[in-house]
């Protein structure tokens, strides 16, 4: 019997597990294996898949992530609907660690990276101007609101091609344009996510201010990692508080993303 999920979860650095009692399934993809053994699980009334993003040694920095086929693993097992916890940095002095935002747009500033499964076979253009889920942002803020979190609805995630840090002038340059808070894994996740008519919620948890914020010493990789861990398991109990209510009829327009488009192959 081939196993399904109904919700994906795309777990950030320091979040490398979510499911108590879960399954491991292997997932084979035109683009290679996914980041680590998928695990499925049940939260509530939803089977759930998850994947440390990084894989769950950390293996993978954030120019290496096999992004292609952790996205097309997910929805070959079903999933139609992702949660992607991740770790960022604040752009703003108000936004202090501990500050969960749900963007609702991001900036790519990545190079080189895969960022399309449309590379042959005909030109597909997927809408993109609001990249995120509506509704599953709408519940995971509230959620995150109701569970006592600083949470942050709306912002900018800029995404930055990384493994290093920004540079203070760098920093300072983002966050001149009105950006909130910079990160290194939410593009191409989200684009590849849109492409498969997969609804996609980032979860940012802010781990430091970034460089161009304060006159400290800069962050460093000890401290985002610290953290995020410190808030680990908060964060696993509200994706799983989320992904318990996400509404399995989607409503939202994400499943719609590739109506009248002919695609140059079929999709899992």
């Amino acid at each position: 019997m081939v196993m399904t999920a109904d919700i994906g979860v795309i777990g950030g650095s320091g979040f490398y597990s979510l499911l108590d009692d879960a399954e491991e399934v292997e997932v084979t993809t035109p683009y290679g294996p996914p980041s680590d053994t998928i695990t499925i699980g049940r939260i509530g009334e939803r089977t759930v898949a998850f994947v440390p993003r990084h894989g769950r040694d950390h293996r993978f920095p954030p120019h290496r992530i096999p992004y292609r086929a952790n996205l097309w693993a997910l929805r070959a097992l079903g999933v139609r609907q992702v949660l992607a916890p991740s770790a960022v940095g604040s752009l703003r002095a108000e936004y202090g660690p501990g500050t969960l935002v749900f963007p609702d747009q991001l900036v790519d500033r990545t190079s080189g990276r895969a960022q399309t499964y449309y590379d042959e076979g005909g030109a597909v253009h997927v809408p993109f101007a609001d990249p995120y889920c509506p509704v599953g942002r709408a519940l995971a803020y509230s959620k995150a609101t109701a569970d006592g979190w600083n949470a942050v609805d709306g912002g900018t995630l800029v995404i930055i091609e990384g493994p290093r840090f920004s540079t203070r002038a760098e920093s300072r340059w983002f966050t001149a344009n009105g950006w909130s808070i910079v990160g290194m894994t939410g593009h191409p996740e989200a684009v590849l996510a849109r492409e498969l008519a997969l609804c996609y919620t980032p979860l940012a948890l802010v781990t430091d201010h970034d460089a161009g914020v304060d006159a400290g010493e800069g962050v460093t990789q000890d401290e985002v990692f610290a953290f995020f861990a410190a808030n680990s398991e908060r964060m696993r109990s509200l994706v799983g508080a989320v992904a318990a209510e996400l509404p399995l009829d989607r409503a939202c327009p994400c499943g719609d993303a590739l109506n009248g488009i002919k695609l140059p192959f079929d999709l899992p």
